[in-house]
């Protein structure tokens, strides 16, 4: 159980059985009534984004999560399997719990998988990951305006701008939060 006083953002908590996360946290003293704790919460299993009010002092339950680090092995009729790294059990995802990370996600690629009461709900990929471009356009000498950029296809099949002097089969390093361009990695 967890105090309403202790509240702060990224503090995560049980609503009815289902594992929220703080995304921003007011704590209001009125001159007349009871102080209460203004909340925006977000479901780690849903995503849906829910405003809560609470009294000062009330307790909440905070839920049963584990992060465990996982290999993602490869995809089978509708599932993706991934495997712990200490266990070698392997578990199996649909897309939909997966979505966010389908860009980045290549075969032995180490993630994070979140797990609340011993179900796996969601998967956090590396900060950065390397993937080979497989197609771009070629870039041509005397396109060099600052900042310039030209489309290219990575291995998983996911799109990014980068630079004009970039071709085909190079390594680039892909920051994962904002699914940008950071740099080229010599081999």
């Amino acid at each position: 159980m967890i105090s309403t006083s202790d509240f702060k953002k990224n503090t995560k908590i049980e609503i009815n059985g289902e594992p929220f996360v703080i995304i921003d946290v007011q704590h209001v003293k009125p001159g007349k009534g009871v102080a209460f704790v203004k909340t925006r919460i977000k479901s780690l299993v849903t995503g849906r984004v829910l405003d809560e009010n609470y009294r000062s002092g009330d307790k909440v339950n905070t839920p049963n999560l584990e992060t465990r680090t996982m290999e993602y092995l490869y995809k089978d009729d509708e599932h993706y399997v991934f495997m712990d790294t200490t266990t070698y059990e392997q578990i199996r995802l649909d897309e939909s719990a997966i979505e966010s990370v389908l860009p980045y996600l290549k075969d032995n690629l180490q993630v994070e998988l979140l797990f609340h009461n011993n179900k796996a709900i969601s998967v956090e990929p590396p900060t950065f990951v390397e993937l080979f471009v497989t197609f771009t356009e070629p870039g041509f000498r005397g396109d060099t305006a600052q900042g310039a950029t030209k489309p290219a296809t990575l291995e998983t099949g996911h799109v990014i701008s980068v630079p004009l002097y970039l071709e085909n089969g190079e390594l680039v390093r892909v920051d994962t939060r904002t699914g940008e361009y950071v740099e080229r990695v010599n081999k």
